[in-house]
């Protein structure tokens, strides 16, 4: 292989590992792009009218507490403000600042 030969096959290669670098780059920034949308759209849960299946999925929120917010619900009426959560046994501050950018009345 003559010396030419190995400096094309060179160039080559650094091309195909520039341009694998640059895909690679474009694939990462459109995930991104992706994961933001995807929390632009997202539904809020209702803290008024979801059941216990739907409450579970909340940040902090297990299956005891899900059904704490449903009877207590059921007990005293739909929530005035999503702050009136912390009524219910073992919702205070700092569980509802996780919860927050997930529910809604």
């Amino acid at each position: 292989m003559s010396k030419r030969e190995i400096l094309v096959l060179a160039i080559l290669i650094a091309v195909l590992i520039a341009l694998n670098i640059v895909n690679y780059a474009k694939r990462e920034r459109l995930k991104a792009n992706t994961l933001v949308v995807v929390e632009e759209i997202a539904v809020k849960i209702s803290i008024n009218t979801a059941q216990t299946d739907e409450l579970d999925v909340l940040p902090g929120i297990g299956p005891a507490l899900a059904d704490r917010i449903v009877v207590y619900r059921k007990k005293h009426g739909p929530f005035k403000t999503v702050e009136d959560i912390k009524k219910v046994k073992g919702i205070g501050n700092k569980l509802l600042e996780k919860m927050f950018p997930f529910i809604e009345l």
